[in-house]
């Protein structure tokens, strides 16, 4: 059961940016912008809610073995739906006005979006950096179990990496499409992790490497 709510969770995030992509594509754009960010198909396909409150409703459900894990899990699923619940602002939609499930001003709700967005990956990252990567003290790791912590730890510090990329960007004024990139990305590592998790790949898994030896 544990093992398909973490697969489903990791194939989610890895799906959520081009199902996202490509239905907004498919519908009229206010602007060329509309493909710089996965948060700004939201005005245009329901892709974004329809994927990424699922997900959020995953790690709000989600159960483990410690009670660390469930507040960490639970905290990214309340942060990831404010990213739903206070959209971002967009060119094409002038400041003042009302969006979001609470109807507050645009440039409101893209300040509490923004938090949201980065607690929320910042979560992600602990999870796979500290939480994932656990041993039962009393066994010694097997390679397997070594080679996935190798895993969670590439795609925690990628997470904080990229966030810190995406804050550089936007500093210096990058290209507007970088945040797209950078979501993509970011999507991507929080998926593998989870799919590794969930023990989506049998030659990671330990259950198989005892087989094989016997």
């Amino acid at each position: 059961m544990y093992l398909r709510i973490r697969n489903l969770c990791g194939f989610l995030g890895m799906v959520l940016p081009w199902i996202a992509l490509l239905s907004a594509g498919l519908t009229p754009h206010e602007s060329a912008e509309w493909w710089w960010s996965i948060s700004a198909t939201y005005y245009q396909t329901p892709a974004l809610v329809g994927i990424l409150v699922p997900a959020c409703l995953v790690l709000l459900t989600y159960i483990s073995y410690s009670k660390l894990d469930n507040i960490i899990t639970s905290l990214s699923g309340i942060f990831g739906l404010g990213i739903v619940l206070f959209p971002c602002k967009v060119s094409w939609i002038a400041d003042g006005t009302p969006v979001g499930f609470f109807q507050v001003p645009i440039e409101v709700s893209n300040i509490v979006h923004g938090v949201c967005a980065m607690i929320f990956f910042m979560l992600l990252a602990y999870n796979c950096i500290f939480l994932f990567t656990k041993t039962n003290a009393a066994n010694n790791p097997t390679k397997r179990k070594k080679l996935r912590n190798k895993i969670y730890r590439v795609c925690g510090y990628g997470m904080l990496a990229f966030e810190l990329v995406f804050v550089v960007v936007k500093f210096v004024g990058g290209p507007g499409f970088c945040t797209m990139i950078v979501e993509i990305i970011l999507l991507s590592l929080f998926g593998i992790s989870w799919l590794v998790k969930g023990e989506a790949f049998p030659f990671l898994n330990d259950v198989e490497e005892d087989s094989l030896q016997n």
